[in-house]
């Protein structure tokens, strides 16, 4: 390590760089801080705002009950560089450096935490009127639209369609949902799980359109390849996100089948000095046997404490931690509050929990005789307890876990 690092980093010498100014680039900053880091701190971000939380985007900033969303930290006082509105446009790890379009900037440790972002809907960029929600520039740009009272046209019928086909509709526009998928949340959840879910949009006055392709985008309509023209004052597209990475070409960071930073068990990268946390990385989960990619608040929140824990520990020949935890997701959506827990490819075995026809009822996927994924709509306490148990691994009673009205907690094979 030069003299001039030394001299940069502070007291221990060293100077991270956090690459994005999201949730999980600004968590692993403040960690760094909380778990006794007292080097040189940079956090970049590519957008020119003071760092802020999504998931008020769909909900509070879209309709206007609230300005923005920036989350309550203190940089300043903790002693984080902040630097916004700057691009980063490559990776060097043999000189531990970045490239951005106000120079290079040198680190002694680097974490990639730039997310994911949105899938574009091929031929309507360009096109007055369609719109992504990703962003807050995205969000502000989208209130006045629904202020109006558009009809609007969403494209995809996944966790963000459905948000922001909830907000559309109680800001009073008319909504039409397009979907290329037999149902909704075709790629997060199976077809007899999904099933009640279709019902929500009818309930709420949308019209759901599966098996619905778009042909082209034309100003003030959407047209089907069935030949369907709707009427759009605004289309908004919501066919999900890819990991944030392309940057990276070149550098030899390796990435996976999805453009994704490959990183191991303890949140490292294919190259020494650099980790990645959050939407752009995958990780090998020993719960759940296989390389997880999570795109989740949660995941960008926990991820970062390993990430922290481990480039401290790094000083001091500490054990590193592992990063292995039990998925988690939540959203609000048509009145109803939808929260998921786990990993449920691998399941043997599905149970259901109350009618799902109902207002509140939980599905659980079980592996031989352990909980090891579950989805509750309005049964937050199946949720607590159902991710408890996930974690502990605990043997279950398939009979006593139908039954709804028993906790889950008193559904164990030794109850």
């Amino acid at each position: 390590m030069s003299e001039h690092r030394q001299e940069e980093g502070g007291p221990s010498g060293r100077r991270v760089v956090v690459v994005g100014a999201g949730m999980a680039g600004v968590q692993t900053a403040v960690a760094l801080r909380e778990q006794g880091f007292d080097g040189t701190v940079t956090l970049i971000g590519a957008e020119p705002h003071q760092p802020y939380d999504r998931p008020p985007l769909s909900k509070a900033v879209l309709l206007g009950n609230a300005e923005g969303s920036a989350f309550d930290v203190d940089f300043e006082g903790l002693g984080i560089e902040l630097v916004l509105g700057r691009e980063v446009s490559g990776l060097r790890p043999a000189d531990h450096e970045l490239d951005t379009e106000a120079g290079p900037v040198a680190y002694d440790v680097l974490v990639l935490a730039t997310g994911a972002e949105p899938i574009r809907l091929p031929g309507a960029e360009g096109v007055p009127g369609v719109h992504l929600l990703r962003t807050l520039d995205d969000a502000e740009r989208l209130r006045p639209v629904l202020a109006r009272q558009h009809d609007v046209v969403v494209v995809g019928a996944g966790w963000i369609g459905a948000e922001f086909a909830t907000a559309a509709r109680e800001a009073g526009c008319a909504v039409t949902v397009v979907e290329a998928a037999d149902r909704p949340l075709a790629g997060a959840l199976p077809a007899e799980v999904a099933a009640p879910m279709t019902a929500w949009y009818a309930d709420s006055g949308i019209d759901l359109r599966t098996h619905a392709r778009v042909e082209r985008v034309e100003p003030g309509a959407v047209v089907l390849d069935d030949g369907s023209r709707l009427p759009a004052g605004a289309v908004v597209v919501g066919i999900g996100a890819r990991p944030a990475t392309a940057w990276l070409a070149g550098s030899g960071v390796a990435l996976g089948a999805h453009r994704e930073v490959v990183a191991d068990a303890h949140l490292r990268t294919s190259v020494p000095d650099v980790y990645a946390v959050g939407d752009c990385a995958s990780f090998p989960s020993g719960r759940y046997g296989e390389r997880l990619l999570v795109h989740h608040w949660d995941n960008a929140l926990q991820g970062p404490r390993t990430v922290a824990a481990n480039i401290v520990g790094a000083a001091t020949d500490e054990p590193l931690a592992v990063y292995d935890p039990v998925p988690y997701f939540w959203s609000e959506q048509f009145g109803r509050f939808v929260q998921y827990a786990g990993h449920h490819a691998d399941a043997d075995r599905v149970l259901w929990r109350g009618d799902p026809s109902g207002p509140a009822w939980s599905v659980c996927w079980l592996r031989a005789d352990r909980l090891v994924a579950l989805l509750a709509v309005g049964r937050a306490r199946d949720l607590a307890q159902g991710k408890r148990l996930i974690q502990a691994g605990t043997p279950m009673n398939p009979r006593l876990l139908a039954d709804p009205a028993r906790p889950l907690k008193a559904a164990t094979a030794a109850a």
